[in-house]
């Protein structure tokens, strides 16, 4: 059941990392739209998921259909997700900022349709704290592996000389409309989602069940966290395309080298796995986000011809990155349990809306970030860069992600619910199931 569940994430990771790893420095590489611009464009388009997410959310934790409460959201956000994709991707001719907002806007608008209500459904697949781990694992995992398939034809491009950015975004493009909708459909046809668990009590509606909301310490901490070590790794993933075309100057070594990556990830995953049994999931999540800012350290001593160096480091620092995604979902669901308790309510959709504005707000801070702090300081890619602004290019693309996820430790290492308190929560919710029942 879990590996069904976890299916579409094969081709929802791969809309996600362009974003990150290719649109930034296609729009302004290629099509030669200003840096700072290409970056603002993309973080004001999510503007308007603080509008909508909690929308989706709130409203799929009240939809009753027989197919049930998540699967509807998923069927109609998946077409909306392929077209918005396409345009992104593949443009035909040149374009304007303008352009880039427009669909950005679209398609981070159908990536909440599909993926909010896909974790909401994989959060309540499990009551356990352990198998809530192993859930999150396998959709991480599968997304891993969609990743280190697409990138790995990508590889096979380059070696057939076909390394130009616009081919290979148009094969991503397809790769997207291809194969989303079988996985999608195997996904809801294979997963049941169960009833939403209500509880005696009283029930919290309008600003008093929004006031509950705020009021949770263990969701307020996460969501801190969340904005940080999200908008830390952002901020490299936004360079790491520019880095290698005008620091290190081996823009073919990208596929390899995001490839190695994600194959590290996906091998030492079970190793986090293990640490979050033994040492508890918040702790876990923040060793890996630490082994990611450690390795970070040493990116300003790469110079130019340093791939070796470059590509070590990048495989280091990435081997947890799967890792903090698999924790962090597993803690949230752990989070709704206590809230069940306090509102007497199963309000799954709305916490992982809420949580989702925390991530998109952490990529466009990470992508303005990592695109505006380097322009103001004089590096722009359409113009050779200065030694000066290389080395500001470096320093912002090595240390700046370290101190954000520094500050991130304090929220998480001390966190309220550990295996215990949640086997408490849910023995309570139980309960007074069973009293309701009655």
């Amino acid at each position: 059941m879990m590996f069904y569940y976890a299916l579409p994430h094969l081709t929802h990771a791969v809309v996600t990392l362009p974003m990150a790893l290719f649109i930034p420095a296609f729009y302004a590489d290629d099509l030669a739209l200003p840096l700072a611009g290409v970056g603002a464009a993309i973080a004001a388009s999510r503007i308007l998921d603080i509008f909508i997410d909690p929308l989706i959310g709130i409203v799929s934790d009240r939809l009753r259909t027989r197919w049930g409460r998540r699967k509807p959201w998923i069927a109609l956000g998946t077409p909306l997700l392929m077209l918005a994709a396409w345009m992104i991707f593949a443009p035909a001719g040149q374009v304007s900022l303008l352009y880039l907002l427009g669909w950005s806007s679209v398609l981070f608008l159908a990536y909440t349709l599909v993926d909010l209500p896909h974790k909401a459904w994989g959060a309540e697949l499990s009551s356990d704290y352990t198998e809530r781990t192993h859930v999150a694992a396998w959709r991480e995992g599968l997304g891993a592996i969609g990743q280190i398939m697409f990138l790995a034809v990508l590889f096979v491009m380059e070696v057939l000389g076909q390394s130009e950015n616009r081919v290979q975004l148009r094969v991503i493009a397809a790769i997207i409309v291809v194969s989303l909708p079988f996985l999608v459909s195997v996904a809801l046809a294979k997963v049941p989602e169960f009833p939403a668990e209500e509880l005696t009590g009283r029930r919290y509606l309008g600003w008093d069940a929004l006031r509950l909301v705020l009021h949770n310490q263990a969701f307020v901490r996460t969501l801190v966290t969340l904005v940080l070590l999200g908008s830390a790794v952002m901020i490299q993933a936004t360079l790491h395309k520019l880095v290698l075309t005008h620091v290190v100057g081996r823009p073919d070594f990208f596929a390899a080298m995001i490839l190695a990556e994600n194959l590290a990830a996906l091998a030492v995953l079970p190793v986090w796995m293990k640490l979050a049994n033994r040492a508890g999931k918040h702790r876990a999540v923040m060793l890996a986000a630490l082994w990611v800012g450690l390795w970070s350290l040493g990116f300003p001593w790469v110079g130019h011809g340093d791939a070796v160096l470059y590509g070590f480091l990048i495989v280091l620092r990435g081997s947890s990155l799967a890792a903090i995604f698999m924790l962090s979902n597993s803690i949230a669901a752990d989070v709704v349990d206590h809230d069940i308790v306090a509102s007497g309510q199963q309000r799954t959709g709305l916490f992982f809306a809420v949580w989702g504005i925390a991530i998109k707000l952490a990529v466009a801070l990470g992508v303005f970030l990592g695109t505006a702090l380097p322009a103001a300081f004089g590096f722009e890619p359409s113009v050779a860069p200065s030694a000066v602004a290389e080395r500001w290019l470096m320093l912002i693309y090595g240390w700046l992600p370290c101190l954000v996820i520094a500050l991130g430790v304090p929220m998480m290492w001390h966190f309220p619910i550990d295996q215990a308190r949640q086997q408490a929560l849910r023995a309570e919710i139980a309960a007074r199931r069973v009293e309701r029942r009655r």
